[in-house]
């Protein structure tokens, strides 16, 4: 049966009528007091591609030994490039060609992003952009021969869309509660970092596993601000009459939704009342201060997740008025899961999120954020090597993105497989054996974040079963 606790924790991740904020128990309860290192200002911003991308597709072999092999494996794919308008972007001589730092780690093999994502190829040449190779989620080391045998433990569910994702998010399969994003920021909380906990952990995109914790709440914002009420809505305005007649019955509904149930015995109707009152006055209190805030120059793609980005800039903009020194947001981008038209469906893809990102970065420059704020890609797996004709089908590891003034761009960390069937990081149809572990990933970033090795081990269990903890892509972590 559900009791009165359990209610106010699903209340207050989920929202009655909104997204809510509300002070967490961890300063009360001295958990990993004054470990984080939680001076200044740091954000991390998780962009999900959800459906898996395909990360052969995404960073390309441009060496020609490599490139003739992806060009053998791949004939359907690339005969539907070259059918396109304007000729095919797969042609060797058509892809944008990276010249990483640490290009001497890589053996002669070269590798190129394709024309759609320019805008994340000229911040990899910046110094503001890296790629992490063939990541993926991991219990301990494994190759292809331990594979076989079974002789390693892996991941539960591989392949499973909703599974795979908790994984990434949560590090366990769908049903696990709290994310590793969730269990940063509360590190963070609890070293003191934020005067207001309500607007520490923030999604664009629903509740999230990533940012699920049992001490502290998810606040969910829109696009265009904070979520209004069903009710209170501006589309619901035609019903109320003239503009004097709306703003009077607006306010009075606030009212009613605010104190309902307050001065009644029953304490699960005391609760909403608490809780429909916390969700209006923190839903005013962050548009006002949105409304407030500087005006950004930077210009947005209007498309979807450049509007979403747009927004996170804007919070991060207020960061002062929102009392926070630590943020962790969340941002889903789909349409990743392509078993056909992949070579439309992804190029559409590449550009939208290029130019989000782009236009993201430019803007923490603006506000003089860039070396403050960390941009990193994730996707619930990659796609496999070999093609199904138009499509690509699940896979496991796959290449990401990281973006911002504190990455050690241009470089690329881990290692990115060769591209053909059957080495020893091959699971089978070319679904890579990631080589880097989500936990070495989320570490690495972590640490930048500000926490200790004892936090980080406490929120990536499996972190112990690698030997490097630290990759080595962000500057001035905490050590």
């Amino acid at each position: 049966m559900t009791n009165r606790r359990d209610f106010l924790k699903g209340s207050a991740s989920t929202g009655a009528l909104s997204f809510l904020g509300g002070a967490s128990l961890l300063s009360a309860l001295g958990q990993n007091a004054n470990a984080a290192q939680v001076s200044g200002y740091k954000a991390l911003v998780c962009l999900f591609f959800l459906g898996g991308q395909d990360g052969h597709d995404t960073v390309l072999p441009y060496d020609q030994t490599s490139y003739d092999a992806f060009a053998a494996a791949r004939p359907g794919l690339l005969a539907e490039y070259a059918a396109q308008v304007g000729g095919s972007t797969r042609t060797r001589d058509k892809l944008l060609a990276l010249s990483p730092s640490n290009s001497a780690d890589f053996s002669g093999r070269e590798y190129a992003l394709p024309p759609a994502l320019s805008p994340l190829k000229a911040l990899f040449d910046s110094g503001d952009a890296a790629i992490i190779g063939n990541v993926g989620p991991l219990v301990r080391p494994l190759k292809r021969a331990e594979w076989d045998e079974g002789s390693i433990p892996t991941p539960a569910r591989l392949f499973s869309h909703n599974d795979q994702q908790s994984t990434w998010m949560s590090l366990e399969k769908e049903g696990q509660n709290f994310g590793w994003g969730s269990k940063f920021i509360d590190s963070a909380i609890a070293s003191g970092a934020n005067q207001n906990e309500t607007f520490s952990s923030i999604s664009l995109s629903g509740n999230t596993p990533f940012l699920a914790s049992e001490n502290s709440t998810q606040f969910g914002l829109h696009h265009s601000g904070a979520p209004s009420i069903n009710g209170l809505r501006p589309n619901y305005s035609t019903l109320l009459g003239t503009s004097r007649q709306q703003s009077e019955t607006t306010a009075l509904l606030e009212e009613h939704y605010k104190n309902l149930g307050s001065q009644r015995a029953n304490l699960f109707e005391r609760d909403v009342a608490t809780i429909n009152k916390r969700a209006i006055e923190n839903n005013a209190f962050i548009q006002q201060s949105l409304d407030n805030g500087q005006t950004l120059t930077t210009i947005f793609p209007t498309s979807r997740l450049g509007r979403q980005l747009e927004m996170i800039a804007r919070t991060i903009n207020i960061k002062g008025s929102l009392n926070v020194g630590r943020q962790v947001f969340f941002v889903g981008m789909g349409g990743f899961d392509t078993h056909s038209n992949q070579v439309t469906k992804l190029t559409s893809l590449h550009t939208q999120y290029a130019e989000a990102i782009a236009a993201f970065n430019a803007a923490m420059v603006e506000i003089n954020m860039n070396d403050d704020v960390t941009l990193f890609t994730s996707s619930e797996f990659g796609r496999s090597f070999v093609e199904n004709g138009d499509g690509t089908d699940h896979g496991w590891g796959s290449h990401h993105f990281i973006v911002g003034g504190g990455v050690k761009g241009n470089a690329i960390y881990g290692d990115i497989p060769a591209y053909v069937k059957d080495h020893e990081y091959d699971a089978g149809n070319g679904r890579l054996i990631p080589q880097t572990s989500i936990e070495q990933y989320a570490a690495t970033l972590g640490k930048w974040f500000g926490l200790s090795d004892s936090e980080l081990a406490a929120a990536l269990p499996n972190l112990a079963n690698f030997t490097q903890k630290d990759l080595g892509f962000m500057a001035g972590g905490n050590t």
